[in-house]
């Protein structure tokens, strides 16, 4: 396990190894200033490279598994990585003191937020899941990010607008200026719901398909309309189209795997030497 006292971790960049496969979005990683990956699973690691520290796995193996995937990451100096507990809420966390939370430990995580954001360099913000919607926000100009952590709950309460509007408050940011990645999660094909669920989507084009008494819902579309709704252009927001449960040989499916622990991470942060312009 590593030193408690973990401040950040430096990784020379010809070092990386490059044997564990990340999903990477082709918009984000455009951006030089853009650090961003989504990690997928590995049969070789421990838990199938779960990165979750609170479902119960051994403690040493998940932060080792965390401690592989930093490894072999494309960063050139020292990072900190922030990670929070997750709620199933709209709470977003602004991140202004540069610092890891939440890595070795969930006793310091950021508490009960869904979203995450900043404008520090070296900073990589980190939101899990398995089948939840996960959502990677990059500013151009003002270069800050954000990571947002949207089920159905947060996704009813328009979590990823309200992350955008955050931005927007907090930084001066343009909505045509700020790539949007919809991360890997569960698609229209498995997501079914009931009433009690379908009724919160009623009203947003395409989010529903009846199916017989029940209905299949689409969150990644739904979450993609809410980004229209934020001001933010069609061209800028770029959907996986990976359904979680569909490939549930390289990502965790909770429903697919019927209450699996495992979960995988979406990260995003902002290179070393990118300053934003300030208002």
């Amino acid at each position: 396990m590593c030193n408690p006292e973990f401040l950040g971790y430096y990784i020379e960049k010809e070092l990386r190894i490059g044997m564990i496969d990340f999903y990477r979005f082709k918009n984000l990683s455009n951006e030089p200033g853009c650090m961003h990956a989504v990690t997928k699973k590995d049969p070789d690691e421990p838990y199938a490279l779960s990165l979750a520290l609170h479902t119960g796995e051994a403690l040493d193996e998940i932060v080792a598994n965390r401690q592989k995937i930093i490894s072999e990451l494309d960063l050139a100096e020292k990072t900190y990585f922030v990670v929070a507990e997750q709620t199933h809420s709209d709470n977003i966390t602004v991140i202004t003191q540069t610092g890891t939370k939440g890595w070795e430990a969930l006793e310091n995580a950021v508490s009960d937020s869904d979203a995450l954001v900043t404008a520090l360099p070296n900073v990589m913000l980190a939101v899990l899941t398995a089948d939840c919607v996960p959502i990677l926000l990059y500013d151009r100009k003002r270069k800050a990010v954000a990571a947002v952590h949207a089920g159905w709950k947060g996704t009813r309460s328009e979590i990823v607008l309200k992350t955008v509007r955050k931005m927007i408050e907090v930084y001066g940011s343009d909505p045509a200026d700020i790539l949007a990645g919809i991360a890997p999660s569960i698609g229209v094909c498995c997501y079914e719901v009931g009433e009690e669920v379908a009724e919160h989507f009623s009203d947003i084009p395409d989010a529903l398909k009846r199916k017989g008494k029940k209905y299949m819902l689409d969150l990644p579309a739904v979450n993609h309309y809410q980004l229209l709704k934020a001001g933010l252009p069609e061209p800028n927001i770029e959907l996986s189209g990976v359904c979680t449960a569909c490939e549930v040989d390289s990502f965790f499916s909770y429903r697919k795997e019927q209450g699996c622990s495992g979960r995988f991470m979406s990260l995003i942060g902002i290179r070393s030497g990118e300053l934003g312009i300030r208002n």
